[in-house]
């Protein structure tokens, strides 16, 4: 389990050194102030350092950076109770914010700022969380082996002619579960536990590693089609690793379901913790969030998908094209987490 560090982000873009939360969580009245956000944070990505250097320039609020996985932020936050210095909690998929939610974590945020720039399906109903940036769990295909003609939604993965040729990742992925509790959502339980069988009989090898992992097995021939995150494509065509421009030349990226709902889309989100020592503060936080300036910033960082319409794309993620995207409330992959979990285990997705 990685250890949970604080880094303090100044407007001169300087981190100091790293301390542990408990002295923290032991100083949390010297945070409570006007000046200081304190963020809790897993999203692993450097580039968001120009977020909150960009966020303390604009509005003179230093932002004192809590890094951990998902999970033990929030068991974190739990065990601090009332006590808790943590102002904002954000993290990857809508599935982690439902489970902070139910945690009851967040407070409802007022704010027409969030309302009006934020899609009602990208944020929870009762304003308890919100989405920063979007995206897509697409096709990833081998060029040499598949004819994108081939290709059509998730719910084709589960037909025999894929017997042997597909690669995904664990089902304890946060990322697969609400996959496939937006399957739920669309087909119930029943149709969504027959394709997971049938989707899990066509494994070309037992689910292992991340999403670079899926594309690069897709690119070696290990399968001829693999589900993964878009951006992680984008990530790679970036690179000047040889290795990698070679991946990219064999791999293409598929949006699957045009041709009904639009393919599955997830988010970055966050939400203001019900403790919160600067609520005012962290509501500013997540405005600036939304912000041109800052959904720039999520696209050409870690290209993703801004939320906020308007907001060009990296060339890098571009090139793939432009999709229809599901329009489900993400809520939904939450309310449906505990029973995708359960039919991925009874379908034998390890």
């Amino acid at each position: 389990m990685s250890k949970i560090t604080r880094r303090i982000f100044l407007a001169s873009g300087t981190a100091f050194a790293t301390v542990t939360l408990g002295e923290l969580l032991n100083k949390r009245g010297s945070f409570a102030d006007p000046g200081t956000i304190n963020l809790y944070s897993s999203r692993h990505y450097d580039t968001d350092n120009q977020l909150y250097n960009g966020f303390t320039q604009k509005t003179g609020i230093k932002v004192n950076l809590v890094e951990g996985d998902a999970a033990q932020l929030i068991e974190r936050i739990k065990s601090e109770g009332a006590n808790s210095p943590a102002d904002v909690l954000i993290t990857v998929d809508a599935g982690n914010l439902w489970r902070a939610q139910q945690e009851g974590i967040f407070q409802p945020v007022s704010s027409s700022v969030l309302n009006n720039a934020i899609p009602a399906n990208l944020r929870d109903p009762e304003n308890r969380w919100f989405g920063l940036s979007k995206r897509a769990r697409v096709i990833m295909y081998n060029k040499n082996n598949v004819n994108p003609a081939q290709l059509s939604s998730y719910e084709d993965l589960a037909d025999p002619k894929w017997k042997g040729k597909v690669v995904i990742r664990s089902s304890n992925n946060i990322y697969n579960q609400s996959l496939v509790a937006s399957l739920l959502e669309v087909h119930g339980a029943a149709d969504t536990e027959k394709w997971a069988k049938g989707f899990v009989s066509n494994f070309a090898r037992p689910p292992e590693g991340n999403d670079t992992a899926q594309i690069k097995a897709v690119a070696a021939g290990v399968g001829d089609v693999g589900i993964a995150n878009s951006y992680y494509l984008a990530r790679l065509a970036s690179s000047n690793d040889p290795e990698d421009k070679a991946v990219v030349q064999k791999v293409g990226m598929f949006f699957p379901n045009q041709r009904e709902r639009g393919t599955h889309v997830n988010i970055s989100g966050a939400g203001v913790v019900k403790s919160a020592p600067n609520k005012a503060g962290a509501v500013k936080f997540l405005e600036y969030l939304v912000s041109p300036e800052a959904q720039k910033i999520f696209a050409q960082g870690n290209y993703e998908y801004p939320v906020v319409s308007g907001v060009p794309v990296s060339p890098a993620l571009a090139q793939y094209g432009t999709f229809k995207n599901d329009s489900m409330n993400v809520a939904a992959y939450g309310q449906n987490n505990a029973e995708a979990i359960r039919l991925m285990d009874r379908a034998g997705w390890k």
